[in-house]
């Protein structure tokens, strides 16, 4: 009986070697068959001082206990990209029918070699790499950095440092100015952050941009499926010892949160001055200040998830400033463009601090369909509360609670010349349309000049950030 035993124990084992073996032997060809990438994007951040071949790979993994059959591996360039493949071993544009074992894998090797003085080159040179199996396709995205470019990796800046624009500058990691430094920024720079990389301010910001050499920062894919795209980066940190910050001409574009400002300023002077600036298309906010100081001319704050939010009090002087929202194919118009509080919440308790606030010659105005007040102020506490609106457009129900009003005006369509929001097109001037109620609509100020660097009408300028011309 033991004998017979001893037998069947070995019969079944070795019809389970052989049914083990021969599945092993055998083709997995469902669409649920498990494929894993070691990468999904391959970045190229080398410096390209003169013609440059840099290599990396991936690996494709069968994780599967059978064979798994590619049917193409396929570099999406073919012979004209400027990378090359090559796939276990093999140099190709496209690789068919590779079988890898089970759980097993293959590596693809990727080199690119980029000329960067060719001309018209991008700035980003882009490619991706298909792989399809059982019906289904995967890509790995190809990324390099066609021109040459000053790569700044966890860069900490310390003494008195100017960037011109003989090169971009592509920020990698992060950058942080120290708290005894100062950076100034010349006209026509171009900043490209990576998507962890934070431009972080703890001393002094210059901002010297022109109106025909903007200062534009904004993230580094600028591929057509990412160059609009909202966070694509996190966006400029002004914090706690950051003092006399100045940008002129500047366009912030695509952050997470494209500027923040927070803490008072160490001295009697605004902790940061915005002259004609443009900030657009933040996921999150396009301007957060923070119990801070701020003071803002003829800026352009456009379609971001909320336009402006201030804080937890502080000292805020706007003027014709457009901020406007609109819906987009990245995010619904929800809350109001401009959001105003002296309190914020500690441990779970409200704490409130001083506010003083003066929005003149500025329009306010979002979308109807999702929130009634584009102007939203709110107070808490005993602290001076001190909140001027005097000649503004905005859309409310009903006029901002808590604050001194002065000739505003209320629920009338500001009639800007192009809004098209299929196209992601928007133009807040007035030129088409000369009977728009913002046009001599304001009071004097000192600002002689728009946004468009035009000069304002004499006695009674336009509001917002354009003036008609």
């Amino acid at each position: 009986m033991k004998k017979f035993a001893l037998y069947f124990w070995l019969v079944l084992s070795l019809a389970s070697l052989l049914f083990t073996s021969c599945k092993k032997d055998s083709f997995i060809s469902s669409p649920d068959a498990r494929l894993s990438l070691s990468a999904d994007t391959l970045k190229y951040d080398t410096v390209f001082t003169t013609t440059g071949s840099v290599t990396k790979s991936f690996k494709i993994i069968n994780e599967n206990n059978q064979k798994l059959r590619l049917s193409k591996v396929k570099l999406m360039g073919g012979a004209s990209s400027s990378y090359k493949m090559n796939v276990d071993g093999i140099a190709t544009v496209e690789a068919n029918d590779l079988v890898i074992e089970a759980n097993d894998s293959i590596y693809v090797f990727v080199s690119v070699t980029i000329n960067p003085g060719a001309a018209n080159l991008p700035f980003i040179v882009s490619d991706s790499i298909q792989i399809s199996y059982n019906g289904n396709n995967r890509l790995v995205q190809l990324q390099s950095y066609g021109q040459n470019a000053n790569f700044l990796r966890n860069r900490v800046i310390t003494g008195n440092l100017v960037w011109t624009n003989n090169l971009p500058y592509v920020i990698l990691g992060s950058i942080r100015i120290d708290t005894t430094a100062s950076l100034t920024i010349n006209p026509g720079c171009r900043i490209y952050s990576h998507a962890d990389a934070p431009f972080i301010v703890d001393g002094n910001l210059i901002v010297n941009g022109t109106k025909t050499d903007p200062v534009v920062f904004t993230g580094d894919r600028l591929d057509p499926d990412y160059k609009d795209l909202p966070a694509s980066w996190p966006g400029i940190y002004f914090r706690g010892m950051s003092h006399d910050n100045m940008m002129r001409f500047a366009q912030v574009r695509n952050a997470y949160q494209a500027v923040v400002v927070e803490k008072p300023s160490p001295n009697a002077n605004p902790k940061l001055v915005l002259h004609q600036c443009i900030i657009d298309n933040a996921y999150d906010v396009g301007l957060l200040c923070v119990n801070t100081s701020l003071q803002a001319d003829n800026c352009l704050v456009s379609n971001c998830g909320n336009n402006i939010v201030m804080n937890y009090g502080g000292s805020y002087n706007l003027t014709h400033v457009t901020n406007a929202a609109y819906s987009t194919n990245y995010f619904f118009h929800k809350g109001p463009v401009l959001q105003l509080t002296n309190y914020t919440s500690v441990n779970g308790n409200p704490v409130s601090a001083d506010l003083n606030a003066v929005f003149r010659n500025c329009i306010f105005w979002g979308e109807t369909g999702f929130t009634d007040n584009e102007v939203l102020v709110q107070k808490q506490g005993a602290n001076i509360f001190n909140v001027l609106f005097e000649k503004n457009l905005y859309r409310n129900q009903s006029d901002p609670a808590n604050s001194t009003l002065s000739g505003n005006i209320r629920n009338v369509e500001p009639l800007f010349d192009s809004i098209d929001v299929n196209k992601h097109y928007f133009d807040f001037r007035y030129t088409k349309n000369p009977v728009a109620p913002g046009i001599n609509a304001g009071v004097p100020t000192v600002f002689p000049k728009d946004l468009d660097d035009r000069n304002r009408n004499v006695g009674v300028p336009d509001l917002g950030c354009y003036e008609k011309q």
